[in-house]
């Protein structure tokens, strides 16, 4: 698409693209990149445009950064759609840039809006022309930059990290397009007060596209007063922001990054902040069922055995989930969530599963010693399959003291170390005292003399 995304139409345009800023003084947010001394501020400032990506949320002044990039360097703009464009349009936008460089001596910058959904040899193509000068190029991404484009592209252009809005700078947005009697609501006295516009900062969730189109929503039903003022009532206010949806994203950054935080908050006794997390994700519209597959993990991994109920709960959640649906299942997902984030923790097993697994992984496979194989069959017992093996239940105590189940070289290896919290805590003492008995038996069976090797060593 060789038009300008930032070329819109005459006639009517959304508040969102009215009050776009057009010099970097109008800019509002992002002071982590756009203040004094910063190289993007200074580098703008200066007319001096590199090659970047721009990396955040949706609503966050991308497309706007790009176009104040191009606007104060004087660059012969061009402007694709990840979306909409392919190989061809890409094709175009490079030699329109040759021309504007061979012909008038300008530079290009080629902006690529979503740049994360051009495949490999789509972000190649820019390679060259960016290597030899041809073009700046500016992308601007929802996603990770680092999983999403390719090195090559990477290591010619700065990555910029735009964060979400903060309350605060919406609202000073949506005073900017409530006074701007041009480009804003027009000459409209409107007022609102400090709490209406905190909610629609709110609702925006750092999201400026989004509050300028809820701004705009609210303007059909604003009430003037006796003196022309024009207000908006709550009532009306509840109306245009029931429904929003926070940023959420299956499949995207905050989706990764919320239910890892959920996750973290659940390991960390952070009831709270855990059901927070919960409510934010199911509130964005993520699939339950998804979340209840999660809650078992947390079970397993960070209470294991210290409170073995904990992971009955989950499975118990994720059933109701799977049978009830909402809300009911949502509830019960809560209360999974609340009882681990509770429960004494200890990743004991986690940590044993991943030692057992590398272990297996690294090394070569062992036989399964004699004694403990199986001899079903006259051949296999006198082949002496199970010969000397000790049924544990015909033992003292029910434990054949001083038997090993590993292979003979491993007899003495331990993955499992259970904590001193919860359950766990009972596991730790008894599995030392069948140790004091191994032991016991050992001493008993070998006694403490010293056997003297033939090569006078002892062992």
């Amino acid at each position: 698409m060789s038009q300008s995304l930032f070329q819109l139409e005459s006639g009517y345009k959304p508040l969102a693209a009215r009050m776009r800023p057009l010099v970097l003084d109008d800019y509002i947010g992002q002071e982590h990149i756009l203040s004094p001394g910063k190289p993007l501020f200074e580098a703008i400032r200066g007319g001096q445009a590199h090659s970047m990506i721009l990396w955040g949320p949706p609503g966050t002044g991308k497309t706007t950064l790009a176009r104040l990039v191009a606007s104060s360097a004087d660059a012969h703009l061009e402007s694709l759609s990840a979306v909409l464009s392919g190989v061809k349009e890409i094709r175009l936008a490079l030699d329109r840039a040759r021309e504007e460089r061979s012909m008038r001596g300008r530079q290009t910058i080629v902006f690529v809006d979503e740049v994360h959904r051009f495949n490999k040899s789509q972000q190649d193509a820019f390679l060259p022309w960016i290597e030899d000068g041809t073009i700046l190029f500016i992308g601007a991404t929802t996603e990770n930059p680092s999983f999403e484009l390719n090195n090559a592209l990477l290591s010619r252009a700065r990555v910029y990290v735009l964060k979400t809005i903060s309350d605060d700078a919406l609202v000073r947005i949506l005073e900017q397009a409530l006074a701007d009697p041009e480009r804003g609501m027009g000459k409209r006295n409107i007022s609102l007060s400090p709490e209406q516009k905190m909610r629609f900062a709110g609702a925006a969730d750092g999201d400026a596209r989004k509050l300028l189109n809820l701004v705009e929503l609210a303007g059909d039903l604003l009430h003037k007063d006796t003196e022309g003022c024009e207000t908006l009532n709550d009532e009306d206010l509840a109306q245009i922001l029931q429904g929003n949806l926070k940023r959420f994203d299956k499949g995207g950054d905050a989706f990764h990054e919320q239910i890892s935080v959920l996750h973290k908050a659940v390991r960390g006794s952070a009831p709270d902040a855990a059901l927070y997390w919960f409510c934010r994700m199911i509130d964005g519209g993520c699939d339950p069922l998804y979340i209840a597959r999660r809650v078992v993990r947390m079970a397993s991994e960070d209470i294991g055995n210290a409170d073995p109920r904990g992971l009955s709960l989950a499975l118990n959640a994720w059933d109701v989930q799977d049978r009830l649906g909402s809300p009911e299942g949502e509830l019960a997902i809560a209360q999974a969530i609340l009882y681990l984030a509770c429960a004494p923790k200890s990743n004991a097993v986690y940590t044993a599963f991943n030692a057992a697994m590398t272990e297996v992984r690294n090394s070569a496979g062992q036989d399964v010693p004699m004694h403990l194989r199986n001899a079903p069959t006259t051949l296999m017992k006198n082949l002496e399959y199970g010969a000397g093996y000790r049924y544990a239940h015909d033992e003292p105590g029910g434990y054949a003291a001083g038997e090993n189940y590993f292979p003979e070289p491993m007899k003495d290896k331990r993955y499992y170390f259970p904590t001193e919290r919860g359950l766990e805590d009972k596991m730790k003492q008894k599995l030392e005292y069948l140790r004091s008995l191994d032991v016991a038996s050992s001493q008993q069976r070998y006694g403490s003399k010293t056997v003297v090797t033939g090569k006078g060593g002892k062992e």
